[in-house]
């Protein structure tokens, strides 16, 4: 027996994976901003190559998704937005509410463009997640065909941020959302806005993108 093969294993597991997430974000910001001595970054290095060698030892190919993850009850742990195990991710939380969706996200040093404000193809991303979840939220999933941004002020990091997102339109298979990004201070002040289409696959265009992928 696996030692996620029952629901307790599958529990730690996962909080082992959310852990070591937390592990790879903190490691990236600090060495995103640091100013540390030559040496020590030198040092460091060495230090997680060591570290990372036995998680090399078995991994996933491209089709196989994560042993912990859920993909029809929508855990998916190493999203690049959404998920804890993600080293990438901020990671942006999401909530359902009476007008569509909530999100909350800080973004640190490792998500920076202009100084000590955001990229703004991070703006795109938060938004394109947002926006496919209140589409599915809603219902209507789908993958998106096109996303349009539009950028009125800077987003600054270390600053907890608010983003929404709402159904705008539903035709046949095809689902407009628009969404917003704020500060959590300020959420009348928009700062970045998004429309976003996204159209539900055919079956026979599900079978074809996504028949090699194994639970």
């Amino acid at each position: 027996m696996s030692e996620i093969e029952n629901g307790h294993g599958l529990q730690r597991r996962r909080e082992a994976i959310t852990g070591l997430g937390d592990a790879l974000r903190l490691l990236i910001e600090q060495a995103t901003a640091t100013e540390a001595p030559t040496a020590e970054l030198l040092r460091a290095a060495e230090l997680i190559r060591r570290a990372a060698a036995p998680l090399g030892e078995r991994v996933r190919g491209r089709f196989e998704t994560a042993a912990a993850d859920d993909l029809f009850g929508g855990v998916r742990l190493y999203n690049p937005v959404t998920g804890a195990g993600s080293a990438f991710a901020p990671p942006l939380e999401i909530h359902r509410d009476d007008d569509g969706a909530v999100g909350t996200c800080t973004l640190g040093r490792a998500f920076e463009g202009p100084p000590s404000f955001a990229h703004g193809g991070v703006s795109a991303m938060l938004l394109d997640q947002m926006l496919g979840y209140a589409a599915g939220a809603a219902g209507h999933p789908g993958m998106t065909v096109r996303l349009d941004t539009g950028y009125r002020r800077p987003v600054p990091l270390y600053t907890p941020l608010r983003l929404t997102a709402r159904v705008a339109g539903i035709d046949g298979r095809r689902v407009t959302v628009t969404g917003t990004i704020t500060t959590a201070a300020e959420p009348g002040d928009v700062l970045v806005e998004a429309t976003g289409v996204f159209v539900a696959l055919r079956a026979e265009q599900a079978r074809r993108l996504f028949g090699p992928v194994t639970g």
